[in-house]
């Protein structure tokens, strides 16, 4: 017996030569599967929850799960985006550049909204999918986006922390910037993880090694490592340590001292206290990330991948995957992709990266080169603290020309040439924030009686849009500033009205 077991360790070990990784194609192949299926468990059963819980845990009874609600997920963002990002690299190889990810980003026709949104007009406006997340363009640099879409990179990059690194700066800079990026690979350094790893905090912990500790993203996900081994049977009281610290401060016009906080960093904390609480249990991990609130079928979807990643496709109970086979060759929308498709796709790029990195694929197991994480140069962005809103009808303001309020909102519009609207505030920044219209129109933007850039409110979308960054400016001097906008008459682009609209001014100290 003990000669047989020695013959065996001697096979793994010339199997499995030192610096690499062993990994069968078929559980290489069952855990990306277990990776999308998560995905889409996740935002299913979160969907009706979706920023119905903000700044509170959510204690209410969430709807009944069937496996037949997981149909939901083929028209969630969550997976489409994820996989038009994934096709980029299926057409234009392990090098797409981020202008390949803004190009495809910029045609694709489905809605969008915060930093995606920002982006997209942006790359539409001419700057580049290296610029479009920069908070000089994208006032929403911090939000989500790119954390809910890179779950793509980390499926195809078993163990190779670099390589997901490396995609995720790529196509994390179309939308996002610092935090923003973090996020993502935050995310897909914990999907990396989660082939090799069985215990989810090690898989946490290799998610935080991925971006830098001194971050404001990595301190959160530190305390929240350091709270949960201080309450380890208590996730709520972990959530209200992570509130009570880090809840706040959002930049996002919509969120900004409002409960809605769509922060890349709360939501990933909110991902990983499902993980680290759920303890393997796929209906209580993505049940603890759905409780948590704000982006709730975000940060299940995520949580969920993860987990479907280490359990694998056969570790999901049945009674969570049980609908998937029904709808495995349906396409998800906007997409070419079925869920069969993309697993097959995964695997073929994942292949491809582990040969590309010095690993091989023989007798139908890969071996990985083991890539230890390595968190990238650091960036933040320190757009100071959100001091207050001043809204159209406060008497700071002052109103040149006729401007109508619209009957929904206190939002002062008009389409007249010369028209204007004007404040004086003290602070080093500003977002003033207001509506895209289906027929928007275009406006100069005087900062300090010099002209800072021409706006348009022109929607991009087939419905309008409220609440948006019209113009941002950060980085000033502390002291007293005037902001003035002069409405120009003029339609954007092939819109037929050229409707400008105000809601209010965010001030940042």
């Amino acid at each position: 017996m003990r000669k047989a077991w020695v013959i065996l360790i001697a096979a793994a070990a010339s199997a499995q030569p030192n610096g690499y990784r062993r990994i069968p194609m078929e559980t290489l192949r069952d855990k990306i599967a277990g990776g999308w299926a998560g995905q889409m468990i996740g935002v299913s059963f979160g969907a009706p929850t979706e920023f119905r819980s903000n700044g509170k845990i959510n204690d209410a009874e969430l709807p009944t799960w069937t496996p037949e609600r997981v149909s939901n997920s083929l028209g969630q963002d969550d997976l489409y985006v994820d996989m038009t990002f994934a096709a980029v690299l299926d057409e234009k190889g392990l090098d797409a550049t981020s202008d390949d990810f803004g190009a495809m980003f910029r045609d694709a026709k489905y809605s969008l909204w915060h930093a995606n949104l920002a982006a997209r007009r942006n790359l539409k406006r001419g700057i580049p999918g290296s610029e479009s997340g920069l908070p000089k363009y994208n006032a929403h640099a911090n939000d989500i986006d790119f954390q809910i879409e890179s779950d793509f990179i980390g499926l195809m990059a078993p163990g190779l922390f670099q390589s997901s690194n490396d995609l995720a700066w790529r196509a994390g800079r179309v939308m996002n910037y610092g935090d923003g990026i973090y996020g993502g690979m935050f995310v897909s350094g914990m999907y990396a993880a989660a082939f090799f790893e069985s215990d989810p905090r090690k898989v946490v912990e290799a998610g935080l090694a991925c971006i830098p500790q001194k971050s404001p993203y990595g301190r959160l996900i530190a305390d929240l490592l350091a709270w949960s081994k201080q309450y380890p049977d208590d996730w709520r009281k972990v959530w209200q340590l992570i509130e009570d610290k880090w809840d706040k401060n959002d930049p996002c016009p919509e969120g900004a001292l409002r409960p809605f906080n769509i922060d890349a960093k709360l939501n990933g904390a909110y991902i990983a206290l499902g993980l680290l609480y759920g303890k393997r249990d796929f209906g209580k991990t993505i049940e603890i990330a759905t409780r948590a609130g704000q982006d709730s079928d975000c940060n299940p979807a995520s949580a969920g991948g993860i987990l479907g990643v280490l359990l694998g496709y056969q570790g999901i109970p049945d009674e969570w995957k049980g609908g998937i086979p029904a709808l495995a060759e349906k396409k998800f929308a906007y997409t070419n992709f079925s869920f069969t498709t993309i697993v097959e796709s995964t695997v073929k790029r994942a292949r491809a990266l582990i040969q590309r990195t010095g690993g091989q694929v023989e007798g139908g197991a890969a071996l990985v080169k083991e890539q230890p994480p390595k968190a990238p140069r650091l960036e933040v962005w320190d757009y100071g603290t959100v001091a207050e809103r001043v809204a159209a009808a406060d008497g700071r303001w002052t109103w040149k020309g006729a401007w109508r309020t619209d009957a929904r909102r206190p939002t002062r519009i008009t389409a007249e040439k010369g028209a204007e609207a004007a404040i004086t505030f003290r602070g080093t920044g500003a977002i003033l924030s207001g509506p895209f219209f289906t027929e928007g129109g275009k406006a100069d933007v005087y900062l300090d009686g010099k002209l800072s850039r021409t706006v348009d409110t022109c929607s991009d979308e087939r419905t309008a849009r409220t609440g948006e960054a019209l113009w941002h400016a950060f980085g000033l001097k502390n002291g007293s500033h005037t902001v003035r906008l002069v409405v120009r008459g003029e339609p954007y682009g092939e819109s037929k009205g050229a409707d400008i609209g105000v809601d209010d001014l965010i001030v940042f100290r």
